[in-house]
C-alpha cells in the first residue's frame, strides 16, 4: 500500500479543480480539507468532485493549516497572497505545493528561499511542464553538451487573456501582482530559464496595458551570461485561443516546440519529431509532489529556485518597461 498522503487545498477555484480532478487519481491520497474565501466554489468543487464530500471546509486557510489531519497543502490563490500563505505553511510544518508564480517580488523570493534552507517538509512549485518529457527531453540534450551552447532564444505566447480573465482577480494588480506575464506567462519564462539553464544579463522590455489596469502584450529582448541572445513574447489581447511556439538554437543543433509537439536536430543534423501525446516520461505535477513526500524521488520536479529565477526576470522587465524600454542589468 502506498504511504497515505492527506492533503488540504487552499483556494477552491478552477485551478484547484484542476488539481483535485488530479488528486483523485493517486493510490493513497485523501483531500481532508478545502478552504475558500467564497463558499460557493467549495460547493462546486464538492458536486463536480464527489470524493470531497467529507473534506472539512474553511474561509480561514489558517484553520486548515492547524488541522492535524492535513499533512500536506496546495496554495492555489491570487499571487500576492502565496507569500503570507507559505510562510503559514511552514509554520505549521507541513509540506507545500504552491502554484505560480511562488511570489510577486524577488524580495519576497529571497525571504522563502532563505526559510527553505532549514525546512524539512517538501516545499515545491507548480510549474507542471518540468514533469513533461519534451522539456525533459530538451533540458537533458542541452545539458549533455552534446549539441554545444545554447546561442538563441525565441519564445511566444498568445491567448485570449484580457477578455478571459476581464473582470477576475488576475487584473487587479492587489491580487494578481501584475498582468499576463505574471499570470500564464510565467510558465513560458520559467521553462526558458530551466530547460536551456541560461542566466539572463540583461533585458529590455515593452508592455502594453491595453487598457487594463495591468500588462497585457509583453515584449522582451535578452541577452544571456553565455552570450546568447533571444526575445519572449507574451500576447494577450487577441481573438486567437492558445498558441505557443518555443524555439531553441544551439551551436550543432536545434529544438522547436509547437503547441506540445517538439522536433528537434541533433549533432548529426537528423530532424527527429515527436507527437507530444505519445512522448514517454510525462507525469503530472500533483503525482510528482506526492511522490516526493513518500520518497519516490529525491527533489520536486519544480523547486523553490525556479520562483525565483523567474519573478527576477519578470521583475527586471516591469522596470524596464516602466522606463520606456531602457536595458536593465541582472544581478
Amino acid at each position: 500500500m502506498s504511504k497515505q498522503v492527506r492533503i488540504g487545498i487552499i483556494g477552491s477555484g478552477g485551478m484547484a479543480r484542476h488539481h483535485m480532478g488530479q488528486l483523485k487519481n493517486i493510490e493513497g491520497v485523501e483531500v481532508t480539507a478545502l478552504c475558500d474565501i467564497n463558499p460557493s466554489q467549495i460547493a462546486l468543487a464538492k458536486e463536480t468532485y464527489p470524493y470531497l464530500r467529507n473534506a472539512f471546509e474553511t474561509p480561514d486557510y489558517k484553520a486548515l493549516l492547524a488541522r492535524e489531519d492535513v499533512d500536506a497543502v496546495q496554495i492555489i490563490t491570487p499571487h500576492t497572497q502565496h507569500f503570507d500563505q507559505v510562510n503559514a505553511a511552514m509554520d505549521a510544518g507541513k509540506h507545500i505545493l504552491c502554484e505560480k508564480p511562488m511570489v510577486s517580488s524577488v524580495t519576497e523570493a529571497h525571504a522563502l528561499l532563505e526559510r527553505n534552507k532549514s525546512y524539512d517538509k517538501v516545499f515545491a512549485l507548480a510549474y507542471q511542464r518540468h514533469a513533461f518529457g519534451q522539456f525533459a527531453i530538451i533540458k537533458d540534450k542541452i545539458a549533455s553538451g552534446a549539441l554545444g551552447a545554447v546561442t538563441y532564444v525565441t519564445a511566444m505566447q498568445c491567448q485570449h487573456w484580457k477578455t478571459a480573465v476581464a473582470g477576475t482577480w488576475r487584473q487587479d494588480p492587489a491580487l494578481s501582482g501584475g498582468g499576463q506575464i505574471n499570470d500564464s506567462g510565467s510558465h513560458l519564462v520559467d521553462i526558458i530559464l530551466w530547460v536551456t539553464g541560461l542566466t539572463v544579463a540583461q533585458v529590455a522590455a515593452f508592455m502594453d496595458n491595453r487598457g487594463t489596469p495591468v500588462d497585457i502584450d509583453s515584449a522582451l529582448s535578452l541577452t544571456f551570461t553565455n552570450g546568447a541572445i533571444g526575445n519572449i513574447s507574451v500576447i494577450g489581447d487577441t481573438i486567437v485561443g492558445w498558441h505557443e511556439d518555443i524555439t531553441i538554437y544551439c551551436e550543432r543543433g536545434a529544438f522547436f516546440y509547437r503547441n506540445g509537439n517538439l522536433s528537434f536536430v541533433d549533432e548529426n543534423n537528423v530532424r527527429t519529431t515527436l507527437d507530444g501525446a505519445t512522448i514517454p516520461g510525462t507525469r503530472n505535477i500533483d503525482e510528482d509532489f506526492v511522490q516526493v513526500i513518500r520518497g519516490e524521488r529525491d527533489t520536486p520536479a519544480a523547486p523553490p529556485i525556479c520562483g525565483l529565477r523567474t519573478i527576477e526576470l519578470t521583475e527586471a522587465a516591469w522596470k524596464s518597461a516602466a522606463d520606456g524600454g531602457r536595458p536593465v542589468r541582472m544581478n
